[in-house]
């Protein structure tokens, strides 16, 4: 995904721009005739209206996107939180000593899952990410090795805990790289930009004042479509309440 798409400010800016330059193009493009008081031909209405009939469509379909994309990552943030709780709880299963560690280890991990929620800074996601493969990588490997040493159900079930910990990270990340396609942010304002060029060539008169209207409201539909489907650089972003709640009940315990 684009950087430009990762920030709804600069899709607010440059579908403005774009959108009220082509409402003037349009409009100084109309028949010069018309501008004495002469209406638009009907037909042209009619494709205009149908134009923002789709508009508002595409519009809508795309936030309903955006929208499914946001709680899609709740969700998953939810999981992380049972997970991680689930597997500290069956900590208890392992001898004193591991069980110490893997504990130990949880904390850490949840910590640096919340970080990566509340974090912006993409160079900072970086190191956050290889911390948390390190430390995957060392429970995982506490985990195995006591199941190992100790092949019993109730390590089988601490190892199918610790799976479950490190599979909900996993769809964590697929949910956050899973954004609206760039090809789809370019029809739809392929279709603003027509909308808009129809409606600078149907204006009536000399007063231009209307014709930045309609790019406004399409760029603040499109900015809260951006920001509900940028997960770290928008406005509306995922709260980790349910990793923060989980984290001061196992400092807690």
């Amino acid at each position: 995904m684009s950087d430009a798409f990762n920030s709804p400010f600069i899709v607010f800016a440059a579908s403005l721009f774009v959108q009220c330059l082509a409402a003037y193009c349009g409009y100084l493009l109309r028949p010069k005739e018309r501008s004495a008081g002469t209406a638009a031909p009907g037909d042209l209405d009619t494709i205009h209206a149908a134009a923002l009939t789709l508009l508002g469509l595409i519009i809508g379909f795309t936030f309903s996107m955006a929208v499914g994309r946001y709680d899609q990552r709740k969700n998953y943030e939810e999981e992380e939180a049972n997970a991680i709780g689930t597997e500290y709880s069956r900590a208890d299963l392992l001898p004193g000593d591991t069980a110490a560690k893997v504990r130990s280890l949880l904390s850490k991990y949840i910590n640096q899952r919340i970080k990566f929620y509340v974090i912006r800074d993409q160079r900072r996601i970086g190191q956050i990410d290889a911390d948390t493969a390190v430390l995957q990588n060392e429970l995982w490997s506490t985990a195995s090795r006591a199941a190992v040493a100790q092949p019993t159900p109730a390590m089988a079930l601490v190892v199918s805990g610790m799976n479950d910990v490190l599979n909900s990270q996993g769809y964590t990340q697929a949910a956050w790289l899973n954004r609206i396609p760039i090809g789809a942010w370019a029809l739809m304002e392929a279709i603003a930009i027509a909308c808009n060029l129809l409606l600078g060539y149907k204006l009536v008169g000399r007063g231009t004042r209307v014709l930045f209207i309609l790019p406004m409201i399409t760029s603040i539909a499109f900015f809260l479509i951006a920001d509900i489907d940028s997960p770290r650089r928008g406005v509306i972003r995922v709260i980790p309440q349910n990793l923060i709640l989980q984290a001061q009940a196992m400092k807690a315990q």
